[in-house]
């Protein structure tokens, strides 16, 4: 349809058609026994039903078909209706949870998987996905970790980009793409103490200097749609805040698409104590610049008011609209209000092999492996047990996998199973013996419930009082297990519903039977190799100094096992770098690497009591940002630099190279880092900030040279006068293979 079609359109509607545009109702409308948390009267969903927009869960394109055939043939001008549901890492092939995907250091792997997600939902009748979140975060506590990409601004902004490009492809319109909603707009992932829906006091100068610039990224590779988050920003509800709706989001970012509240927030701003009721947060709303109402009331039954009286204009209402109109349009529903949902092609290209190779090549490229003692892994031994409540496990998902099927999910014991030199047994089999052609055997052992069966367990004390009937068998048999292995890799994590909206946690440590096993493993095991599967940055206690090997395998997904496997027996070498600090202990919460030297810094040799410290831990992460291992050994040359001097007027640029070579004996990829910091500015500037990475793969005994460009715009931060501009003096650029490297050298930026 034409734009001037549109206005057309616009014109001939009734306010009340117009209105009801801006509201979303959850899938309880058509489908029982969904969620409906929101609405607080269940009897006006046949009156909204009518009229409302869009759709919130529903799924399946016979079903959507007929609710839109429905919905169509009453509306007074036959326009569409919207499905949106939260496709967050995956439709039916489920990718790596994107800190996971963050893991990968590959924004061409997000890529890959969003436009494979994008693929399947859309067949399915999907037409708008929440997703990606970019929020900013740096505190292990918030459960929604599990959704971002991890806490650096320039790695989250080449992430989110390159997810927002295969969600939409070259254009919405095409049957095999959606339209990508950026969130949570903005700052959610400050939340005071890690709480989820709770405040956040940023100065502007941190919120445009780090948090924002993910957004921005997102938006600039053009994403449709973006969702406030359900914060205050400085005491300001966001689905409220007209600065940052219209002045930053709408003026500054040029950002054109339409603005959806997330489920409820708009009513939530009157329990916040900033609007006195759902009329008034309705106008709060509106004059911010929100289109569309999730699951309230808010502007289903107040704008009409609002509109009569006065209070608000109705060209609030009819630019909202337009929007919606548009995005419609873009979508190319006026023509196929079914945005080519089709059974048939779903069940052809669900879960096809073709989708499956993807996600577990990102399942190998998303393992970060933090120890490996005496070259332990990739594992040599020939009798192997799998032992944990994840051995094998289906749920290998984030609680933001909506639309999987679990048992469609390869195990890490099925994975084994199926290579063709391992016998496969579970649990105390007898007589125990590989086939002739098969030279490893594996057995199986699950050692312990995920989550803890006695509530009476007190966190901190390790002793086998704690275990139940239940956790004192399965502890028996993954003993007789792990004393006839060679090798025991431990498989241990968090459960699924740890991680992910309102999981706020206080104790960031495994399940206390968990550790039980842990401990029991360690006296027994010849070599433990320990995996852990979480959403979050956990306080690993005592496991890294007394596991052989160390492998952080996030929430993998559908091809979880073979990407695992394919990594634990050396087919591929590990190359995930960690997208968040590890802390040693929840109490260092925030913490990250792109921190303030402050003015007593603790020095790096020696002690000093007047300095900014702790005096039971140490300032720094256990493990850094940017750090993981391979199965090869590197070594990386001093930086070079092609000049020492950018000049602002003139707009050159420096090459900063080094030269990386394969010491080691197995060819592998590393990823070079290039960091920056700003020496002396009119606001204190960052220690280091990553400004580019790439990836390396060499074979042993071969080097290469990894070159990045620096220019004008790199220096670039939030100034005094308010704009991103650059200062002139002394600038150092680092190179290495995590965030802790020292390998720099010194350029200055002049007039």
């Amino acid at each position: 349809m034409k734009i001037d079609d549109l206005r057309l359109l616009l014109d001939d509607m009734s306010i009340e058609e117009k209105i009801m545009q801006l509201v979303q109702l959850p899938g309880a409308v058509y489908e029982s026994g969904a969620a409906v948390t929101g609405l607080s009267d269940l009897s006006l969903f046949e009156k909204y039903k009518k009229l409302a927009g869009s759709l919130l869960g529903v799924r399946g394109a016979d079903k959507v078909k007929a609710i839109q055939d429905e919905y169509m043939a009453a509306h007074p001008h036959h326009i569409p209706l919207l499905f949106m549901l939260d496709v967050i890492h995956g439709h039916d092939t489920v990718f790596p949870c994107p800190l996971g995907q963050g893991a990968t250091f590959e924004p061409e792997v997000s890529r890959k998987g969003a436009a494979i997600q994008a693929k399947e939902a859309a067949a399915d009748g999907i037409q708008v996905t929440f997703s990606p979140m970019v929020d900013l975060v740096r505190d292990a506590r918030w459960g929604r970790v599990v959704e971002s990409t991890g806490e650096d601004p320039y790695l989250n902004g080449e992430m989110a980009s390159a997810m927002v490009k295969g969600y939409q492809g070259d254009s919405v319109s095409d049957k095999e793409h959606l339209a990508s909603c950026v969130k949570h707009f903005a700052g959610y992932g400050a939340s005071e103490a890690g709480r989820d829906y709770n405040s956040v006091e940023l100065s502007e100068y941190t919120l445009r200097d780090k948090y924002l610039k993910g957004y921005k990224k997102a938006i600039e590779a053009g994403a449709k749609l973006v969702m406030s988050s359900f914060n205050t920003l400085n005491g300001i509800p966001s689905s409220g805040n007209k600065w940052l709706m219209r002045d930053v989001l709408r003026d500054e970012m040029g950002f054109e698409g339409v603005l959806i509240s997330d489920w409820g927030a708009i009513g939530e701003m009157v329990p916040w104590g900033f609007a006195k009721d759902l009329k008034d947060a309705a106008r709060l709303a509106i004059e911010a610049g929100v289109d569309i109402d999730m699951c309230t009331e808010s502007y289903a039954a107040n704008l009409k008011d609002l509109i009569e009286s006065g209070d608000i204009d109705v060209k609030l209402l009819d630019e909202a609209v337009f929007r919606i109109l548009n995005l419609k349009n873009e979508l190319g529903l006026f023509e196929d209000p079914y945005h080519g949902a089709s059974m048939e092609r779903y069940e052809e290209i669900r879960l096809s092999k073709e989708s499956r190779e993807v996600a577990r090549d990102a399942v190998r490229k998303s393992l970060v492996l933090l120890e490996n003692r005496d070259d332990t892994l990739p594992i040599k031994e020939k009798k192997i047990a799998l032992i944990g409540p994840y051995a094998a496990e289906k749920n290998l998902h984030s609680s933001w996998a909506l639309s999987l099927d679990p048992e469609k999910t390869v195990t890490l014991m099925e994975a084994a199973g199926e290579s063709d030199d391992v016998n496969l047994f579970i649990g105390m089999n007898q007589g125990i013996s590989a086939s002739a052609n098969r030279d490893k055997v594996v057995r199986v052992a699950k050692g312990s419930t995920i989550l803890d069966n006695d509530s009476t367990t007190v966190i901190g004390t390790y002793t086998n009082d704690n275990f139940d009937d239940e956790n004192a068998s399965l502890l028996c048999e993954a003993i007789e297990v792990s004393e006839w292995a060679d090798t025991v890799v431990l498989c241990l994590g968090e459960g699924i519903g740890q991680s992910g909206e309102s999981t706020s946690k206080t104790n960031i440590t495994l399940p206390e039977i968990q550790m039980e096993l842990f401990y029991e493993m360690r006296r027994r095991a010849k070599k433990l190799i320990t995996l852990i599967f979480t959403g979050r940055p956990l306080d690993f206690e005592h496991i890294p100094e007394l596991s052989d090997a160390l492998l952080i395998c996030w929430r993998p997904g559908t091809e979880g096992g073979h990407g695992i496997w394919d990594i634990l027996t050396g087919r591929f070498s590990p190359s995930g770098k960690l997208p968040m600090s590890l802390p040693y202990t929840v109490g260092q919460a925030p913490v990250y690497y792109n921190a303030f030297a402050t003015g007593r810094p603790k020095p790096t040799v020696g002690q000093s009591s007047f300095t900014t410290r702790y005096l039971d831990c140490p300032n720094e992460a256990r493990y850094p940002f940017g750090y993981g291992l391979t199965y090869s050994k590197f070594e990386i040359s001093k930086v070079e630099l092609s000049g020492h001097a950018i000049s602002k007027a003139s707009g050159n640029t420096i090459t900063a190279s080094v030269t990386v070579t394969n010491t080691g004996v197995t060819a592998a990829t590393q990823t070079v880092q290039l960091y920056l910091r700003d020496m002396v500015a009119t606001r204190v500037r960052p220690v280091k900030e990553l400004k580019g990475f790439k990836k390396i793969r060499l074979l042993p005994g071969e080097s290469g040279t990894v070159s990045f460009e620096i220019n004008e715009e790199m220096l670039e931060f939030w100034t005094l006068d308010n704009k991103f501009d650059s200062e002139c003096g002394e600038f150092k650029v680092f190179i290495g293979f995590d965030s802790t490297t020292d390998n720099e050298a010194e350029f200055i930026l002049d007039i």
